[in-house]
Formats: C-alpha cells, sequence, structure tokens
C-alpha cells in the first residue's frame, strides 16, 4: 500500500475580536429654578473625531473546491481521487476555507506518481482598534511565508520571486524527505487586499518512480495560485 503525504502547511484560522462601540449619553440635571437651557459648550474645545478606518474591499469567499477549473484538477492531479475535492471544515465561510485532492498515479513496474493539492483562503475585515483588513491580511501574509520557510526537515529551501498573482506574492520550494521517497513541495502565498491565499503542491515518485521535476511543479503551483486569487476576486463581482 502508498501511503499518502500528509499535508506540509497548515492553515492559521483567525477569530475577530469583538470591539464594543459605547455610545456616551448627557442630560441636565433639574434645579430649584426649573431652568432647564443646555449649558454651552467650552469655547475652544470641539469633539475629538473618531479615527476612520478603510473598510475591507473583499466582502465574501469562493467556495474553496472550486477554485479550480476541471483542467487544472486535471493537469495537476493525473488519476485524482475525487476531482470535487475534499473540503475543510469552517465555522466560518465568509471569513475561511480549504480544500484538498490527490492523485496515485500507479504505473505498475515503473512506480507511481503521487500528488498532492490544497488551497486555503483567509479573509479580513477591517476592525476598529486592530487595523484594516488590508493590514490584518498583509500580517498573516507574512505568517504563513514562516510556516512555509518552518516546514520540518525542509532541505534546499529557496524563495522564489513570484508576480502577476495579488498584491503580493511569494513562492517557497523545498524537498523532504519521507518514508524514503524525496517529495518536492511548493508553497505560493498570494494576498490580494483583504485576503490572502495559499497553495500547498507537492509531489513524489513512489515504489521507484521518477522524483517530479521541481521548476514543472513549481510553473503549475504558481499557475494555480493565480486562478484561485482570480476566483476570489470573481466571487466579489
Amino acid at each position: 500500500m502508498h501511503r499518502s503525504a500528509k499535508r506540509l502547511a497548515s492553515l492559521l484560522a483567525c477569530a475577530a475580536v469583538p470591539v464594543m462601540l459605547v455610545a456616551g449619553c448627557s442630560g441636565s440635571d433639574s434645579d430649584s429654578s426649573g431652568d432647564s437651557d443646555s449649558p454651552s459648550a467650552t469655547p475652544g474645545k470641539t469633539a475629538s473625531a473618531s479615527p476612520t478606518i478603510a473598510a475591507a474591499k473583499y466582502k465574501k469567499l469562493p467556495v474553496p473546491c472550486e477554485a479550480f477549473t476541471k483542467d487544472t484538477i486535471k493537469k495537476l492531479l493525473p488519476k485524482v481521487k475525487d476531482a470535487s475535492g475534499d473540503q475543510g471544515t469552517s465555522n466560518d465561510n465568509a471569513a475561511h476555507g480549504s480544500c484538498s485532492w490527490s492523485s496515485l498515479d500507479d504505473k505498475g513496474v515503473d512506480g507511481s506518481q503521487f500528488r498532492w493539492l490544497d488551497v486555503g483562503y483567509q479573509r479580513y475585515d477591517s476592525e476598529p482598534g486592530i487595523g484594516s483588513g488590508e493590514e490584518r491580511a498583509t500580517e498573516f501574509y507574512g505568517k504563513q511565508i514562516a510556516v512555509a520557510k518552518g516546514a520540518k526537515g525542509a532541505k534546499k529551501l529557496r524563495t522564489v520571486k513570484t508576480s502577476g498573482a495579488g498584491d503580493a506574492a511569494t513562492t517557497i520550494t523545498y524537498d523532504v524527505k519521507k518514508d524514503d521517497n524525496d517529495f518536492k513541495n511548493t508553497t505560493v502565498v498570494v494576498r490580494t487586499a483583504n485576503i490572502v491565499v495559499t497553495i500547498n503542491y507537492n509531489g513524489a515518485g513512489l515504489a521507484g518512480g521518477d522524483t517530479p521535476k521541481a521548476d514543472k511543479l513549481l510553473k503549475d503551483a504558481q499557475a494555480a495560485a493565480k486562478e484561485a486569487t482570480a476566483a476570489a476576486v470573481k466571487a466579489n463581482g
């Protein structure tokens, strides 16, 4: 039996911190004179304006398992186990979601080819006292890159310049030895306004199969990241 590779980068779930806005009330005490006139404002003093925060650009996320076309799934995962994907659980589908796919192409005496693909979405609202949706997404974007770079057992790790996806994008590639098999891994992290998209794509040649070419995995993962990012934009009209 062939063992499936476990997902190498876990998605971080974030909970928005509720903020209470307390409105102040004022009233005049009545005295013996019955004067009900309101006191005039103190000269030279004006009420300070509440700080404004930019509204989050995107309000929705796409259905994660519909982030890619059927052709993309077929290309990246020959003999995919389930083309519809395995959607992760989420307590807030408007804030975060994920989906994964795996395939095992058994070539008999020539070994097998294993592939794994997953996509994770994280969206942030603007929160007074915490930050704008874009600021919060930028912070999470950095954390996702750090997670990929800190993958256990990673070798030949390198960061690849990435363009053409969202407002910022970074790709990390590395090798991992697992159960005597050499896995080639690619993680692409993209930020588009207040949404962060994380793609993990890896593969290995099992039972004597050829190790997949890192450059091809890289090219396919970056194309998938652009497609998943476009799906997030499209979901918001």
